[in-house]
């Protein structure tokens, strides 16, 4: 078992109810870039990407052993749990959004735009509608890296809804460089999406109507290590973001109140654990997690 000191970093008084083990606990190593975790009740398993290995990988919670899921994976990035428990993916190497039948077979949720083939779908989440909400910047086709190198044919990095009813795909954000991490409020009122390719990265809020647009996007915090990759939300409406240093939480006001330190750069985390009190963390080639005494959101 490899553990870490647990550091949390207190920058603002509200960020003192944050705690947790004072051990941290690093599942798996040996990737060399892990991305989307997303964990499965039902099964007490976490899914997770490897992606420059093109690999999805499978750590079972009653057996503590990690396994391959699914490889080659179509260099797979973020992954979600749709309500029906059914696995929701960003391939960047097919450039499209997949889910998982509980058969095991692939149903494509997006991979055009009028007629022209995504960037590299990144991240993702669902809203309580069963609308599919997901960031395209253009990682997967900038190198052979993490997919294929190829030009774009949108020609822009947006964030795109996928309409529960017909299956539309639309345009809800064009003025991003790089979106990246996105995440709603508890209430689902509002959206969170990182950009990373600003100089400082950062992460804006948008209104979300009553008909899937969004309004606003004013910047809500900025980051002072690296750049932000993946985000949560925690019950309390707190926005945790994955960044170099580790994990920045920002209270609902937009204050940067403290951070999780992390021995390696974080790409992203989820909650999970039958309580969702089991914080789980993507870092460079390694997997970590620790029970934590706050929830994160649904």
């Amino acid at each position: 078992m490899d553990l870490v000191k647990t550091e949390f970093v207190l920058l603002d008084e509200r960020f003192a109810r944050c705690g947790g083990d004072q051990w941290m606990r690093r599942l798996h190593t040996g990737c060399r870039w892990t991305e989307g975790p997303v964990y499965f009740p039902a099964g007490r398993y976490l899914v997770f990407s490897d992606i420059p290995n093109d690999r999805t990988l499978r750590w079972d919670e009653t057996t503590d052993q990690v396994g391959v899921f699914r490889q080659p994976a179509g260099y797979a990035n973020g992954h979600t749990r749709d309500q029906a428990g059914r696995l929701v993916s960003c391939e960047q190497g097919h450039r499209r959004v997949t889910r998982t039948e509980p058969d095991g077979t692939v149903t494509v949720l997006a991979e055009r735009y009028r007629g022209r083939r995504l960037n590299s779908p990144n991240d993702v989440v669902e809203r309580s509608d069963g609308s599919i909400w997901f960031t395209d910047p253009s990682y997967g086709i900038d190198s052979d890296y993490e997919g294929y190198r190829a030009e774009s044919e949108i020609g822009a990095c947006h964030v795109y809804r996928v309409d529960p009813a017909n299956g539309e795909v639309r345009i809800v954000a064009d003025d991003f460089e790089r979106p990246n991490g996105l995440a709603f409020s508890v209430d689902e009122s509002r959206l969170y999406i990182a950009d990373t390719r600003q100089n400082p990265s950062h992460i804006r809020v948008f209104d979300v109507t009553d008909d899937g647009a969004l309004t606003g996007g004013e910047v809500f915090g900025t980051c002072d290590s690296g750049v932000f990759d993946g985000i949560r939300v925690d019950t309390a409406g707190r926005v945790w973001a994955a960044a170099y240093d580790g994990l920045h939480c920002f209270a609902p006001d937009g204050t940067r109140i403290g951070k999780l330190r992390v021995p390696e750069v974080c790409s992203n985390l989820t909650f999970g654990g039958s309580r969702r009190n089991e914080l789980f963390i993507t870092a460079s080639s390694s997997v970590y997690t620790l029970r934590v005494n706050f929830n994160g959101a649904r």
